[in-house]
């Protein structure tokens, strides 16, 4: 099914390093190779400190890779360079995990959302400019009167709405959203997922989706990949992943979601993962473990999984 599709992003063997050669060297991103398919939505998961944010940012050129080589739309990012570069950066946007510190507080709302329509000249008057920043904001459901206001004239789901109308103003193609519901209120969550879902229905885009969340990622993502200490563990389709976890830190943060029914909650045990295996110096790469399912693992393991799924 996705060979016929068309890969809007690829990493191939990206590494990157913050403070190389120093002391406090850190491996934020450690070997990874993916795909994302256009008109997708790819969940990323793994708890803090895992890279999931690093990933985000390198794939927008806001971090420079060390090694390898990341692919978006046909082109390669880090040779991207003047206007080549600004045409990258109107198709590929961000939505941040907190509304209120990547809203300028000083800006009016009419005037954070056409940003990029000022900066693009996607507008050839300010009377079309205005047309389309109300337009913008009917479509993430917020009116007229929010024109002239603050950032913090609103709450956070508000402003989360906000920056997804700011991210949408200049008809990107593929959108990262990072975190965008983890500073929200529950019940708020459910309506900017539902929001995005929409969007993305409405505009055809492609999502790269960042979350520790498991629950929620699986409800908005086609494909999932989990993330740890850098690497990218696992990648399977969101179904495949969420019910038949293989690598042994999946099943762990699989194991680590309440359960709503008190009785059931109360017997949980949730899974410790060692990551003694991830230290012990052997070469690990991706394998085919079901049809589309890939796990890091050595040969052996992953012949060892293969028996156990098949």
């Amino acid at each position: 099914m996705n060979d016929n599709r068309k890969k809007l992003v690829e990493l191939k063997n990206v590494s990157l390093t913050f403070n190389k050669g120093k002391k406090n060297e850190v491996k934020a991103i450690d070997n990874v190779s993916f795909d994302i398919y256009e008109g997708e939505v790819f969940g990323l998961v793994g708890e803090s400190g895992s890279g999931k944010t690093t990933v985000g940012r390198a794939i927008l050129k806001l971090y420079d890779i060390n090694e390898g080589e990341i692919i978006f739309n046909g082109e390669t990012v880090s040779h991207l360079k003047g206007k080549d570069l600004r045409t990258f950066r109107k198709d590929a946007k961000m939505i941040f995990q907190d509304p209120q510190a990547s809203l300028n507080g000083r800006m009016k709302i009419r005037d954070i959302v056409a940003e990029g329509l000022d900066i693009h000249g996607l507008t050839a008057s300010k009377a079309e400019r205005e047309e389309r920043v109300q337009e913008l904001l009917d479509l993430v459901g917020l009116n007229k009167d929010h024109l002239t206001r603050y950032p913090h004239e609103f709450s956070g789901g508000q402003r989360q709405r906000i920056g997804i109308a700011r991210a949408l103003a200049v008809k990107p193609k593929f959108i990262i959203a990072d975190e965008p519901i983890s500073a929200l209120d529950v019940s708020i969550q459910a309506q900017v997922v539902n929001l995005m879902q929409k969007l993305q229905h409405k505009r055809g885009l492609t999502y790269l989706f960042i979350a520790h969340d498991l629950s929620m990622v699986k409800y908005i993502s086609d494909r999932i990949g989990v993330m740890h200490w850098g690497k990218m563990l696992e990648i399977g389709t969101s179904d495949d992943v969420y019910n038949h976890p293989i690598h042994p830190y999946t099943k762990s943060l699989l194991s680590a979601i309440p359960e709503p029914d008190p009785d059931k909650e109360r017997q949980r045990v949730a899974d410790v993962y060692d990551p003694s295996q991830e230290l012990d110096g052997q070469e690990r790469q991706m394998h085919e473990i079901t049809p589309g399912h890939f796990v890091l693992a050595t040969q052996e393991e992953a012949d060892q999984y293969r028996r156990e799924y098949h």
